[in-house]
């Protein structure tokens, strides 16, 4: 978040770091729903890496310019909260390490609370409830599966797309996404 701040300033912009923490059970379940539909469809089974989507993702890059990820959510914690931006083996392999020690000492629940508390949604918007304010002038609470749907599709890239403006592909992506969120029945944290 810091280093944002200081590429904003760079940038000509202000300084903004809009977050507001929220409590697991004040997080809307439909937002915990779109996010493992739209990140980490196999969070509650896997033990921090998915396997299958890191070997599809390397395979997929090797042949490709455009880059996909196979992190996982809890990954995407362990770089989020402990680490820097950026691609390295080196970066990798502390992230892996991070993530063990995460899905060793931390439960499910607060995996995702952490994830959607701590993820960039949009230029200086950190975390789902700055999110839901910023897009829908709403509590993160009281987010419906369509809004929490067009959060989530902006999670890969959140200084580029909008969850209120989106283009005709983050629509799509949208509607797979909330197909996705019924698909996978009830989620046990």
């Amino acid at each position: 978040m810091i280093e944002r701040g200081f590429q904003r300033k760079a940038a000509g912009k202000d300084w903004k770091i809009d977050k507001q923490w929220k409590d697991f059970d004040d997080i809307s379940d439909n937002m915990k729903r779109a996010a493992v539909a739209a990140e980490d469809q196999t969070f509650l089974e896997h033990h921090g890496f998915d396997f299958q989507a890191i070997e599809k993702a390397i395979e997929k890059n090797a042949h490709s310019k455009k880059l996909i990820g196979g992190s996982t959510i809890s990954q995407q914690v362990a770089k989020n909260v402990f680490l820097w931006d950026g691609r390295s083996l080196l970066r990798k392999g502390i992230e892996a390490y991070f993530t063990v020690l995460i899905e060793t000492f931390w439960s499910k629940k607060r995996i995702m609370e952490v994830y959607l508390n701590e993820i960039e949604m949009g230029d200086g918007i950190y975390g789902i409830e700055a999110a839901s304010q910023a897009y829908f002038h709403k509590s993160a609470f009281d987010l419906t599966k369509h809004e929490a749907a067009a959060i989530a599709v902006i999670f890969p890239s959140p200084l580029r797309w909008s969850a209120t403006n989106p283009t005709r592909y983050l629509r799509h992506r949208q509607y797979l996404i909330m197909k996705n969120m019924r698909r996978l029945g009830p989620l046990d944290f």
